[in-house]
């Protein structure tokens, strides 16, 4: 079941969403060759930990960690680690807030150094396709007219979408209704109305999209080894149009 939110709840729903925009801003200063994933990590957590909030992953259906860090070909929940960032790595770090009963939920992927020019290409065709995505999330349209937009701008530029994983709708929890796929038929799904809060994210491969998880249990990486990119904000529909709240 979707649930809308009144203004009232966006609002506080903007405060989680301002502390996720704050901590991927200021990990642009940090992401850098020689710094370990767990140092990312930690910086963002003590960020979150500053402003009273909490670290939605942590604990979450027993995630380790305060963020997932995901090097290369990992797609998406890569654990934290003693992994050591090299020059020419790009890494995705998504971040989660829970702050005064409501979520906040984005996602960036940063390049570390200087990378190849594909890897610098997958990264600007992963973040243009959210904003593909989200002209299409307008009040009366379908939600898979998102989904569609996304899979359309990432297809055409030679990559392809991820399967195994959505963006999901957020609020009080995490994860809500709707499911949000990256590819699909448009004039599908729910119909979308104001006081949808929604967590859109695209995540794109160079490769196949077939994806493998870890014995950890977390970690997503590419089947055939290719490099992954990942891209999320929080978006509100309201009367006036949509509302990105990470940004």
């Amino acid at each position: 079941m979707v649930i809308l939110k009144s203004k009232a709840e966006i609002e506080k729903i903007r405060k989680a969403c301002i502390i996720v925009k704050e901590v991927l801003e200021k990990l642009e200063s940090i992401v850098k060759p020689g710094i370990k994933t767990k140092d990312i990590d930690k910086f963002a957590e003590d960020i979150i930990n500053k402003r009273s909030a909490i670290p939605s992953f942590k604990n979450y259906r027993g995630y380790p960690a305060a963020t997932c860090v995901s090097v290369n070909e990992v797609i998406v929940h890569g654990i934290p680690s003693d992994y050591v960032l090299k020059e020419g790595d790009i890494v995705s770090v998504d971040v989660g807030v829970y702050k005064d009963g409501f979520h906040g939920d984005a996602a960036r992927t940063y390049m570390v150094g200087n990378v190849s020019d594909e890897a610098k290409m997958l990264v600007e065709v992963t973040k243009n396709s959210f904003f593909e995505g989200i002209k299409k999330a307008k009040i009366g349209n379908r939600l898979l007219d998102i989904s569609h937009s996304i899979q359309s701008y990432v297809e055409k530029h030679g990559f392809n979408v991820v399967r195994d994983f959505f963006g999901h709708g957020i609020g009080r929890n995490l994860h809500e209704d709707p499911t949000i796929p990256n590819f699909g038929k448009p004039n599908r799904g729910v119909k979308l109305r104001a006081g949808m809060v929604l967590a859109i994210e695209p995540m794109v491969v160079i490769g196949n999209y077939e994806v493998v998880t870890l014995d950890d249990g977390w970690t997503a990486v590419t089947k055939d080894g290719s490099l992954a990119a990942h891209y999320e904000n929080t978006i509100a529909l309201t009367d006036n149009g949509v509302e990105i709240l990470t940004l």
